[in-house]
């Protein structure tokens, strides 16, 4: 029988034949796939022909081909849907696909082929986004080891594979821990949260197979418990189960992880010359330096802890007004948080979240693309790899432009977190193709399903980034979308979180659940006059985590990573109520691979960005304007990483922008 996953797909828009596809064909399918991708870059270092852009560079932009869609499928199902099988072939596959690269950017014969072209780039004649491809391609492969030697090079093979072996089991780790807690409640532990509260606990019961409700570690479900219980118990133990992850012994303790993690990756920096990993990962960033972080953050941290100490103050007198002397304490933040919100802004989460329906919120995030950039989107009954999952066909003046998969609620084979990744990059070479992106959320089951205003921000933020590869007009596949600096990549997602809080987006599609009434005008006016609320709290806990993450990677590598973020968090005279966003042993952003490593900043750095670029809107006088709008599509969601990103800005706006605007946005400006 045919492998489905090595076949040619038929399917709409050759999408995945997902109900094709089991998972025993995975491992047959990956190995096939490997071998032939050896043999494509075997057959381009060794051709006889002298080097050249087409027969080198180009080459390899469409070697792989086959192992792309394998990794496609396969990742996609292991990250929101896993079972023990998937798992296990995540362990087998990451250490084979890390030697696999290291193989590829070691290859001595294939790096003087590449290195020949770039001495020779000033007589070829290429376009601008060809001698981009080329620049990256050989600095990829001189930061990949390629002009290391002997012992050295083997030891960067070894650091690369051990590297993807540690990530795996780190990300495991931390699914294992989420996915094995529980709480169950008493009808009377119900007592005090909302309706849409309980919901979602009798739902998560049911999941876990538990008769009667129970509060896991799904964001979704633990974050409005912690801000509506009125049992302090029980928000003590849910509180101290969700910070303990990772961090409970056994197999599953990823502080192990975390210190061979970064000891490797310091030996990795020095190997290629850098002082440090900080050094080594923020040289190809628009920051370029740590120091030049650690200045954003600090400017954010001063204002964001005074007003932090200032909420914290009156949260204090509130607990004492309740009779519990005493600190506030961690698990209280967020209860008396959301009282404080009800009392000075009139604004209940368990009143306003009937508005915020899943679907109506999914169909404003679409009329806004609408608006913005003449995107339609239509549903496509396809087979996906859930039953939870939906999918719609994108298209611009009656033209094609992507298929965009929606996997939006929790479930105990997904991971935590929310996130968007494309299963195929747009590309025109070798020939034209349009993207498959996923956005992939943790939001609670419901009939129908309510979101919290932070979950519709969310929303908002990784269809943020599914546009960014929607609208990707490039040659290239590894220039295309979301291939650009990691502290840029975070503007286009942070930017279309701003398209929520438009007064007329709220009006039309906050409708509520039962009745379809639109959003009162007075809610309306609270909601967005509530949009900074508890910011002190919010920016706390992730500029304390971006600055432990810096602080670990920016000199010698810790031999205790705890003692190192107990530290930190001293020195920076971290408020005793507040934690950080993700303490290190569920810190998956920085150790379940090496995509935000040194690199959890680019939020912050994004978000200075995002707010100078809605101001561009602002000053149009309309948030839709569509000569702004041309010109965010022309200068940054089109052009993928064909430019250097400060390049780009600078296109759109004239200019670099300062934290002014940030602060600002936040309600931190003094």
């Amino acid at each position: 029988m045919t492998n489905p996953l090595l076949s040619d797909w038929t399917t709409p828009f050759e999408i995945a034949p997902f109900d094709k596809i089991s998972d025993a064909d995975f491992a047959p399918a990956f190995e096939v796939a490997l071998v032939e991708h050896k043999a494509e870059i075997a057959a381009i270092a060794d051709a006889s022909e002298p080097a050249s852009f087409a027969n080198t560079i180009e080459a390899m932009e469409v070697a792989g081909g086959a192992l792309d869609k394998v990794l496609s499928v396969f990742f996609s199902v292991a990250g929101a849907d896993s079972n023990p099988e998937r798992e296990a072939l995540q362990r087998a596959f990451s250490p084979k696909l890390a030697a696999h690269s290291a193989e590829i950017s070691s290859n001595k014969a294939l790096f003087g082929r590449i290195a020949a072209i770039w001495d020779a780039r000033d007589s070829l004649d290429l376009n601008d986004e060809q001698q981009r491809v080329l620049m990256l391609t050989h600095r990829g492969f001189v930061r990949g080891g390629a002009a290391l030697e002997g012992a050295d090079d083997a030891r960067m093979k070894e650091i690369k594979s051990r590297l993807a072996v540690l990530g795996t089991e780190f990300t495991q780790n931390l699914l294992a821990d989420e996915r094995s807690w529980f709480m169950e409640l008493s009808e009377a532990d119900l007592e005090g949260l909302p309706a849409f509260v309980v919901d979602a606990a009798r739902a998560a019961g049911e999941e876990k197979g538990v008769e009667g409700p129970v509060v896991t570690l799904s964001r979704s479900l633990i974050v409005p418990f912690l801000q509506f219980s009125p049992r302090r118990d029980l928000r003590e133990t849910a509180f101290a189960a969700w910070t303990a992850r990772g961090a409970n012994g056994g197999e599953t303790d990823n502080r192990e992880i975390a210190a061979e993690t970064l000891a490797l990756r310091e030996e990795r920096a020095k190997l290629l010359g850098y002082a440090c990993f900080a050094d080594f990962k923020l040289e190809t960033e628009m920051a370029k330096q740590p120091a030049t972080v650690r200045d954003l953050l600090m400017a954010v941290w001063d204002p964001a802890k005074a007003q932090a100490e200032a909420d914290g103050a009156v949260l204090t007198e509130m607990m004492h007004s309740d009779g519990i002397n005493g600190d506030l304490a961690p698990w209280d933040w967020r209860y008396y948080a959301e009282k404080r919100r009800k009392a000075e802004h009139d604004l209940d989460e368990a009143t306003l979240k009937p508005y915020l329906q899943l679907d109506r919120m999914i169909e404003a995030s679409f009329a806004c693309a609408t608006r913005l950039f003449g995107l339609q989107f239509k549903a496509l009954d396809v087979p996906l790899y859930h039953e939870d999952c939906r999918a719609w066909e994108v298209t611009r003046d009656g033209a094609h432009v992507a298929v965009f998969i929606g996997d939006y609620f929790a479930r105990g084979s997904k991971r935590s977190g929310a996130w968007c990744s494309a299963m195929r990059g747009q590309a025109k070479f070798p020939e034209v193709q349009g993207p498959v992106v996923i956005n992939v959320c943790n939001f609670a089951k419901g009939d129908p399903a309510l979101l919290s205003y932070d979950d519709a921000r969310t929303l908002f933020h990784e269809f943020g980034h599914a546009l960014h590869q929607m609208l990707s007009n490039v040659t290239y596949e590894s220039v295309s979308g979301t291939s650009v600096a990691r502290d840029f990549v975070e503007l286009p997602s942070q930017l279309y979180e701003h398209w929520l809080e438009v007064p007329a987006v709220l009006a039309e599609f906050a409708t509520h659940a039962e009745t379809g009434a639109a959003m009162p005008s007075e809610m309306l006016k609270k909601v967005l006059g509530a949009a900074n609320f508890d910011q002190g709290f919010a920016t706390v806990e992730y500029v304390a985590s971006a600055l432990v993450d810096l602080a670990f990677h920016d000199g010698a590598a810790p031999s205790d990573p705890m003692a190192k973020q107990a530290d930190v968090l001293a020195e920076l005279g971290m408020p005793q109520a507040i934690t950080m966003r993700h303490a290190t042993p569920q810190f998956a952003h920085v150790f379940a691979g090496d995509g935000y490593s040194s690199g959890y900043y680019s939020y912050m750095w994004s978000e200075v960005m995002d707010a100078d670029a809605f101001e561009a809107f602002e000053e149009a006088g309309d948030a839709f304007d569509k000569e702004t709008a041309k010109a965010l599509e022309t200068h940054i969601l089109s052009t993928g990483g064909t430019v250097e990103a400060d390049a780009l800005y600078k296109r759109f706006r004239g200019r670099l922008p300062g934290v002014d605007a940030l602060l600002k946005g936040r309600g931190l400006a003094t």
